[in-house]
């Protein structure tokens, strides 16, 4: 997946203020706070290099990890035109981009965060973009837990959010989002406690009456919930130049590992499976791991033999529903 070019240009021209060394030691800072599962005592962003550094270390991987949860979703719900879009704790707005990209039919945003800075830096990148729902949001300073809104959203993103929060604080952005939009989409990163956090989070909007559309083919207990596997995607985002040099990476592509939960208002499709692994292609033979609703996790053999489900099981990828084009109403 490639960033919108405007964005890049925006990373771009915001970096080009900042001393590249002193960027890159706020990026190997964040990139120890985000591995740190403890929640934060204060803001992670505290100074305007921290929010630059984040904006170009981690708004590529926040989009790419959005914008593919979406793409998943959409599949299910092509029907699904989004006028409106709250996103909570969207920092400098990558999951606004995302979704921008995602629904064409968007027309108006408000992106929420603490960090005035960072909605400041979020406001001149957007400046640049090519869709108006991006140019014209309103990045509004508040609290995450206090969503101050009657309103009803079409289309509310927690992205990366619930790591900073208690476990009380947590549960309230869940169930505020859950009352604001009709749906909501929670992704955080593809660890351990990331699926922690994720399987609380869905909890939390089947208990407010929304239906899970995905990655889930169904409604019941995870059945990863228990063990020490947890559940995961991955998305790949081509690297910028500016993006190798303030992580001092080599390759061309960084591949983005999350979890995620989008859950509605109103039941859509719903997958008969998600392939929850890269699939093991061997000649003759694919292999994939497979989420269901009546077996949980079970292995899942494509021979040759089975000619267009064989062909169709070469082209698939870890996240994809399984089999492709198979359905039930959720």
């Amino acid at each position: 997946m490639d960033l919108p070019v405007e964005l890049v240009r925006g990373l771009e021209r915001a970096c080009a203020g900042v001393p590249e060394r002193q960027l890159a030691v706020s990026v190997d800072r964040l990139i120890s706070r985000y591995r740190d599962p403890r929640p934060a005592a204060t803001p992670i962003l505290g100074s305007p290099a921290d929010v630059t550094a984040y904006a170009a270390y981690r708004m590529p991987a926040t989009w790419a990890a959005v914008r593919n949860a979406l793409g998943q979703f959409h599949r299910l719900a092509p029907d699904f035109q989004p006028r409106s879009f709250l996103d909570i704790g969207g920092g400098t707005g990558a999951a606004l981009w995302a979704s921008a990209d995602a629904f064409p039919s968007l027309t108006e945003a408000v992106v929420l965060d603490q960090v005035d800075e960072a909605l400041q830096l979020g406001r001149r990148l957007a400046a640049g973009a090519a869709e108006a729902v991006v140019r014209s949001a309103v990045w509004r300073l508040g609290m995450v837990t206090d969503l101050r809104t009657s309103d009803r959203v079409d289309l509310a993103a927690v992205s990366y959010v619930l790591s900073e929060l208690s476990d009380t604080d947590q549960a309230a952005v869940v169930a505020q989002a859950s009352e604001a939009a009709e749906v909501v989409l929670v992704i955080e990163p593809g660890t351990p406690d990331g699926h922690r956090r994720i399987l609380a989070a869905r909890e939390s909007l089947m208990t407010a009456g929304l239906t899970i559309v995905a990655p889930c083919p169904h409604q019941t207990p995870c059945p990863l919930a228990e063990g020490s596997d947890w559940c995961h995607f991955s998305a790949r985002i081509n690297r910028t130049s500016l993006h190798r040099r303030l992580k001092g990476a080599e390759l061309s592509h960084e591949d983005e590992k999350f979890s995620y939960v989008i859950a509605s208002r109103t039941p859509h499709l719903q997958a008969r499976g998600r392939i929850l692994r890269h699939p093991l292609k061997r000649k003759g033979l694919v292999t994939l791991q497979v989420c269901t609703a009546e077996e949980g996790v079970v292995p899942t053999l494509v021979s040759k033999r089975q000619g267009e489900t064989y062909r169709r099981a070469r082209d698939v990828q870890w996240g994809d529903a399984w089999p492709p084009g198979s359905s039930i109403v959720s």
